[in-house]
């Protein structure tokens, strides 16, 4: 979570730098983390540097730091209830602009958030509603991503908060809500992402028992100055191998690109993302 994402709650802070390459038209092997059999496009791979902030910046924002060659990759709120930030930019015109301009698309849907989580949220799961919650929003995430012209065979990122996974019965109906999310998204053609905190809500996934209809890839959180997604791996190495992985290192990072400032969160991608144009 982070001032970005949903600007009531912390988040730590970290600094590295990252490089950038592009890979693209990759496939997602079939591995004991992915969701049902559903016939899905070969995803776009992307690695390198990524960006994400809570706003997607204006057009001339996109051209300019697209111009400094120091991100390739940024990562847009689409959809769910729980989004922070309105999104005045973000429209399927948008997407057809930087798409064209060389941006290669992060797509986030801020779900609904775990009844032991502390802060507020307008949409929060419960035992008795995570299966039909889940699957409602999974629909609605393929949908929004649709309407921004993100095509079958984008990925699609979960946001889901730090929180309590001690409490062994909210980890079972996260964990709930996530699968039918995760089979609903598959369902519409598009892949299952995952972003959450390498030792909560990512770790509450990488170490679930029942391997079934979970994310297809896996964005972890974890501040500590490493723009890697293999040295500080935090889980089994089996797990979202395969250009699956993608790591948020630093948080709140304000930087001028080609003479034009924002505040970001930096992460180092080497995973799928949106088909666009």
């Amino acid at each position: 979570m982070s001032t970005h994402r949903m600007p009531k709650w912390r988040r730590y802070t970290a600094w590295a730098v990252a490089g950038a390459a592009v890979l693209v038209g990759g496939a997602l092997t079939a591995q004991a983390t992915t969701t049902s059999t559903t016939s899905r496009p070969a995803p776009a791979l992307y690695a390198g540097r990524a960006f994400d902030t809570c706003t997607a910046p204006s057009l001339s924002t996109m051209k300019a730091w697209k111009a400094s060659r120091f991100y390739g990759a940024a990562a847009v709120y689409v959809g769910g209830k729980n989004r922070g930030c309105a999104q005045p930019q973000l429209t399927a015109s948008w997407v057809k602009s930087v798409s064209a301009n060389g941006w290669k698309l992060i797509p986030i849907y801020v779900g609904a958030q775990p009844p032991c989580q502390t802060g507020s949220n307008p949409e929060r799961l419960s035992a008795t509603n995570a299966a039909s919650l889940g699957a409602t929003d999974g629909a609605d995430a393929a949908a929004k991503a649709s309407a921004l012209d993100m095509k079958a065979g984008s990925t699609v990122y979960l946001d889901m908060e730090a929180y309590d996974t001690s409490n062994s019965s909210c980890v079972t109906s996260v964990l709930t809500y996530i699968r039918a999310w995760d089979k609903a998204v598959a369902g519409k053609g598009y892949w299952a992402g995952f972003y959450g905190f390498r030792s909560t809500s990512a770790a509450a996934v990488a170490t679930a028992k029942d391997r079934t209809n979970l994310p297809d890839a896996l964005w972890y959180a974890l501040y500590d100055k490493v723009p890697s997604t293999t040295t500080d791996w935090p889980y089994a190495s089996t797990l979202w191998t395969g250009h699956r992985r993608g790591h948020q290192y630093l948080v709140n990072s304000k930087e001028a690109h080609n003479g034009v400032t924002l505040t970001v969160d930096r992460d180092a991608w080497d995973g799928p993302v949106a088909i666009t144009g």
